[in-house]
């Protein structure tokens, strides 16, 4: 199978593997603990374990965006700011 078309470099593996533990961890979870943990956070509507984990990769791949628009390629300060933005989507949303 030829993938030389898509740049698939280490960090690139790891983005993508991240996002596979993620979500089998969240499969885990559930699966421990059924429900998702529905609640009603500063948005006022409610959401689950899973709803949270969307927004904040949805909320992260937008940082990176802006940060490599604005700041440039060097996106180690954006990871800080997405895990300080997940943490914040986790505890209030």
């Amino acid at each position: 199978m030829d993938l030389s078309w898509m740049a698939w470099t280490l960090p690139t593996a790891i983005f993508f593997g991240t996002i596979i533990c993620l979500l089998i961890g969240m499969g885990i979870w559930e699966y421990a603990r059924p429900g998702g943990g529905p609640r009603v956070g500063i948005l006022r509507f409610e959401t689950t374990r899973g709803d949270r984990l969307f927004l904040s990769l949805l909320g992260s791949a937008f940082i990176n965006l802006a940060w490599l628009g604005l700041v440039g390629p060097n996106l180690w300060w954006a990871l800080g700011v997405c895990l300080l933005y997940a943490l914040f989507v986790f505890r209030f949303v």
